[in-house]
């Protein structure tokens, strides 16, 4: 008879979610997410807030990234103000 073998979560630390954001919606929106998530199939709201933010964020990053002509106007990626 095989031991019963128990899996070990090997998440690094920094990775663990200990942070908590809470999101009020109103009528309309909590509405229209209840539809996207039926109509798409989205099982877990909590993840889908999560990375639909994250891809806002990441995106806007890339926009905003430094070129080598940029001015010296502060961005996302330089917050040094003169």
């Amino acid at each position: 008879m095989p031991m019963s073998v128990r899996r070990t979560n090997f998440k690094e630390d920094g990775l663990k979610r200990t942070n908590r954001l809470s999101l009020m919606l109103n009528n309309k929106e909590m509405r229209a997410l209840g539809i996207y998530c039926n109509r798409y199939r989205v099982k877990n709201k909590s993840e889908f807030m999560r990375e639909t933010i994250m891809k806002a964020i990441l995106h806007r990053f890339s926009d905003e990234h430094p070129t080598l002509w940029e001015d010296t106007e502060p961005t996302l990626f330089n917050q040094n103000v003169l």
